[in-house]
């Protein structure tokens, strides 16, 4: 069973969208760093990975314009929105602070 991502992102931890593409220099980059980031925070982040070449209605909704996109929710409410690539401590930094 597939979960919609209306229901992904109403979640009691903090999740945080991913929006990518494969052909994306700086979107290969971050996703080391986010695996890193999933390593340090465990079970209390949710990190979703959202292909914008194969999901352009969820990034059309979100209004992303440029990739990497990171945005990060709870309960269903957006709290957080970056473009580009961050270092783990400043992600963990953030996750934390909406925890």
């Amino acid at each position: 069973m597939k979960l919609s991502f209306n229901k992904i992102i109403d979640s009691k931890v903090p999740v945080l969208v991913d929006f990518h593409a494969d052909w994306c220099g700086p979107c290969k980059v971050l996703a080391p760093i986010l695996k890193q980031v999933k390593d340090e925070i465990g079970e209390n982040v949710k990190i979703v990975k959202i292909d914008v070449d194969k999901n352009p209605s969820i990034a059309s909704r979100f209004h992303v314009r440029g990739v990497p996109t990171m945005l990060l929710f709870k309960n269903g409410k957006q709290l957080w929105r970056q473009s580009g690539v961050l270092q783990k401590d400043e992600i963990v930094k953030i996750i934390r602070s909406h925890q």
